[in-house]
């Protein structure tokens, strides 16, 4: 995973007022943490960060006072409707050492349409990987599976060099037969019927 570099601010003003004022200059309050260290308040500004966190689990250098620090995004807050930029909080690493994360999970292939529905029971991946080399995704084939299909965990091909942070017999997806709608359109009609008598 390429490196993105990231200019920042240290921040000295904390609480509501001072994260409002940061955002009218168009900048992220943001906390750095890990390695034992004082967490580090910055802020960045923000339609740099928003394009850098397009990337999962995004591997970014933060350089702020003379300082350089690598960082991943650990925990994102956005605002529930317009999505912006909240606050950010990133994890410390440094090369060699092991982070856990959660990769996106990817899809291929087709399901007999109309007969049968894919649930997600997991939306991401819980891994163990290197900091500077985080997979961006998995992808998992679901071609030819039929009702009452299971992938389990360990069924999944993961990138050289991770480990599963999950139970390997977990369930991240499940093949089920789709809903007949008739029999529920039926109970409506019903329901209306009942309500005129």
């Amino acid at each position: 995973m390429a490196e993105v570099k990231l200019t920042a601010e240290a921040r000295t003003d904390f609480g509501k007022g001072a994260a409002r004022r940061a955002r009218r200059a168009d900048l992220v309050p943001a906390v750095i943490y890990g390695h034992g260290e004082k967490p580090q308040h910055v802020a960045i500004h923000n339609h740099a960060l928003m394009m850098a966190l397009k990337t999962p689990n995004a591997l970014i250098r933060l350089e702020f006072e003379g300082k350089s620090e690598l960082v991943i995004p650990k925990a994102v807050q956005r605002e529930a409707i317009r999505q912006f930029l909240v606050h950010v909080d990133f994890l410390a690493v440094k090369k060699g050492e092991t982070v856990s994360v959660e990769i996106p999970i990817h899809v291929e292939g087709d399901l007999a349409p109309g007969q049968l529905v894919l649930e997600h029971v997991l939306n991401a991946l819980p891994i163990e990987a290197e900091a500077t080399h985080i997979p961006e995704s998995v992808t998992i084939s679901v071609e030819g599976l039929d009702a009452g299909a299971s992938v389990l965990a360990k069924d999944i091909t993961l990138p050289k060099g991770s480990s599963l942070s999950v139970d390997e017999d977990a369930v991240v997806l499940q093949v089920v037969a789709a809903q007949a709608e008739a029999p529920a359109e039926e109970a409506e009609g019903e329901g209306a019927e009942g309500a005129e008598a």
